[in-house]
C-alpha cells in the first residue's frame, strides 16, 4: 500500500490509513475484553442467585425427608448426591480461575487480561496435555458421568451430554481439533475466565433442574387426581335412621397414600398408633354396646418439622337384632357415693338435643355430650333411678327408665410398692420402702394420699408413724425383727386427692414376711 510508484504524498496518505486501522483494532480488542469481563460479572451473579435457591430446595427436601421418610426419603439421597458432585466440580472449577487470576493484580482490569501465556502453559505440553489439562478434561467426564448414573430423566441426560461434552470440535467437512485445544489454546485469560464461570453457571442450573424436578415430581404424583391417590367417602350424619327418615351426609374426596406416616394417632384417648398400615389407620375393636357411638381422635403429621394435628370424629350407633336376647347383669349397675360417676346416654337414631334426662336425687350435669352425675351421700338412698325421654325424627316421644344401685366405695387397702397382701422383703427393702394405699380392681382411677400409718413388729410396740416413709424408730423396730416375723402396717389414715368425701371405711392391712 505505501510503495509502488505512488506519490509522497499518497504514500503518506496510506500509512495513515494504515495507522488508523490498527487503532481501530486495538480499540475493538479492549471492548472484546471489557464485554468478555461484564459478562462473567454477570454470570457469577447469576451463579450466587442460583445457589442460594438450590440451597433453599435441598433444605426444603431435607425438611420433607424427614417428616415423611417413606415418601421423600429415596429422592432426598439422590439430591444429595446430585449437590456433592455438584459442589465438587464447582470448587475445582473456583480453584482453577484462582490459580489463573493469581497473576493479574486488578481483578476488574479485564483489559489487561489479554495474555494466553498461562493457560497454554498449564493445560498444553507440546502436542498433547499436561497432567492439569487431563485432570480438567476428566473433570468434565466424571461430572457428566455421575450425574448419568444416578438415573435421571432422559431430557436431563440429553443437557448434560451436550453441556459438558469434550469430544473433537469439528474444523470443516473432515477436519477436527481436540476439545481443549480448540476452547482453551490461544485464547485471551478473559475469555478462558468468562468459559470458566459460564461452566459453572451451567453446572449450578443443571443441579437446579435435577433437584427441582426430583421434589416437583414427587409432589405432582401425590396431588395427582387418579383412583390410586384419591377416592370417594361417604360421610353420613349418622349410620342408623328409621322407617321413612331422610338420609342426610356428604361425598367428600378423600387422599390414599400408602406411604404418608402419622407420627401419632389417637382414638377415644387411646394411642393407636401402632395399627397404621400403608398410610390408613386400621380399625379393629368391638362395636360396644346398643346405643350411639362416637369415633373422635386425631392423627398426628409432621409438616415443616412441626407436628400437625388433625382431628377427626364420627358416630355409629348399635342397635341390636331383633332375633336376639339381650341378657345383662342386673347387679352390675353400681353408681359409687362420693365420686364423679359418668354416664352416658344415647338412643339410636336420635341426637344429644333431643334427649332429656333426669334422676330421682343426686346431681346430674351435662358434660359436653356425657353426664356426670354425684349420688347423694345419704347413706340410706340405696338405688336411683333415671328417667329418658326421647323425641323422635317423626315428632312422637319416648320415654324409658334405667335404676342403678348406690353403694360406697371398698375398701382401701394398704400397699408396698404397688403390692397388696402379704410380701416378702428383707428388712433393709422394708426400711426403704414407700406405703401407699389403694383401691386394686376398683374401675376408677382414684389417687389416694397416705398421711399416717401404724406399724407392728413382732416384740415390739406399735409405733405411729406420719407420712409415707418409716420413720427412725419404725426402721430400728425393723431391724430387731427375725428371719421369718411377719411385720404389718395397718391403722392407716388417708384421704382421696382432690375429694371432699369422708370415707370412713378401714384401711385393709398389709403384711410382711422379714427374709434375710
Amino acid at each position: 500500500m505505501a510503495g509502488g510508484k505512488l506519490s509522497a504524498r499518497q504514500k503518506m496518505i496510506n500509512l495513515m490509513y494504515l495507522v488508523f486501522i490498527a487503532m481501530l483494532a486495538m480499540n475493538m480488542s479492549k471492548e472484546v475484553l471489557s464485554a468478555f469481563g461484564y459478562t462473567n460479572q454477570k454470570l457469577q451473579d447469576n451463579n450466587v442467585t442460583i445457589s442460594t435457591k438450590n440451597i433453599n430446595v435441598y433444605k426444603n427436601l431435607s425438611q420433607k425427608a424427614s417428616d415423611q421418610s417413606l415418601t421423600f426419603g429415596a429422592i432426598n439421597e439422590k439430591a444429595l448426591k446430585v449437590k456433592k458432585y455438584s459442589d465438587t466440580y464447582f470448587s475445582y472449577i473456583d480453584s482453577l480461575k484462582s490459580k489463573m487470576l493469581n497473576l493479574i493484580k486488578d481483578k476488574s482490569d479485564f483489559e489487561s487480561m489479554d495474555q494466553s501465556d498461562w493457560l497454554n502453559s498449564y493445560f498444553f505440553k507440546g502436542d498433547g496435555y499436561t497432567e492439569e489439562g487431563q485432570e480438567f478434561i476428566d473433570n468434565i467426564n466424571g461430572y457428566r458421568d455421575n450425574l448419568i448414573k444416578l438415573g435421571i430423566k432422559a431430557q436431563f441426560v440429553t443437557t448434560i451430554k451436550s453441556r459438558f461434552n469434550t469430544e473433537d470440535v469439528k474444523r470443516g467437512k473432515e477436519k477436527t481439533e481436540k476439545f481443549l485445544k480448540a476452547r482453551y489454546e490461544g485464547f485471551p485469560m478473559v475469555a478462558s475466565l468468562t468459559n470458566f464461570t459460564q461452566i459453572q453457571a451451567d453446572i449450578r442450573n443443571i443441579e437446579s433442574d435435577i433437584i427441582s424436578d426430583l421434589l416437583g415430581g414427587q409432589l405432582e404424583i401425590g396431588s395427582k387426581l387418579t383412583g390410586s391417590n384419591y377416592k370417594g367417602i361417604v360421610s353420613l350424619d349418622k349410620t342408623a335412621y328409621f322407617a321413612g327418615e331422610k338420609v342426610k351426609g356428604q361425598v367428600v374426596l378423600g387422599r390414599y397414600d400408602s406411604n404418608l406416616v402419622p407420627t401419632n394417632v389417637t382414638l377415644n384417648g387411646k394411642d393407636i398408633t401402632d395399627k397404621v398400615e400403608n398410610g390408613q389407620v386400621m380399625l379393629n375393636m368391638p362395636a360396644g354396646s346398643v346405643g350411639e357411638k362416637t369415633l373422635k381422635g386425631v392423627i398426628t403429621f409432621m409438616q415443616d418439622g412441626k407436628e400437625e394435628p388433625i382431628p377427626f370424629e364420627s358416630k355409629y350407633s348399635v342397635i341390636a337384632k331383633p332375633t336376639d336376647a339381650v341378657v345383662s347383669a342386673d347387679k352390675m349397675n353400681v353408681l359409687y357415693r362420693g365420686l364423679v360417676n359418668p354416664i352416658s346416654v344415647s338412643l339410636p337414631g336420635v341426637g344429644d338435643k333431643d334427649l332429656n334426662v333426669t334422676v330421682s336425687s343426686g346431681t346430674l350435669k351435662k358434660k359436653g355430650k356425657t353426664y356426670v352425675y354425684t349420688p347423694s351421700n345419704v347413706r340410706t338412698v340405696k338405688t336411683v333411678k333415671f328417667t329418658v325421654k326421647a323425641k323422635l325424627n317423626n315428632g312422637s316421644t319416648i320415654t324409658s327408665t334405667a335404676e342403678f344401685r348406690v353403694k360406697s366405695m371398698p375398701n382401701a387397702m394398704a400397699s408396698i410398692r404397688g403390692q397388696y397382701g402379704l410380701l416378702r422383703l428383707p428388712k433393709s427393702s422394708l426400711a426403704k420402702a414407700r406405703i401407699g394405699a389403694g383401691r386394686p380392681g376398683f374401675e376408677f382411677d382414684l389417687k389416694l394420699k397416705v398421711n399416717s400409718f401404724k406399724i407392728k413388729v413382732p416384740g415390739q410396740p406399735t409405733i405411729l408413724v406420719q407420712g409415707t416413709r418409716l420413720d427412725a424408730r419404725a426402721i430400728r423396730a425393723v431391724n430387731k425383727a427375725k428371719d421369718g416375723d411377719v411385720v404389718t402396717i395397718f391403722g392407716m389414715d388417708q384421704n382421696i386427692i382432690g375429694n371432699s368425701y369422708d370415707d370412713k371405711k378401714k384401711v385393709l392391712p398389709v403384711s410382711i414376711e422379714i427374709v434375710n
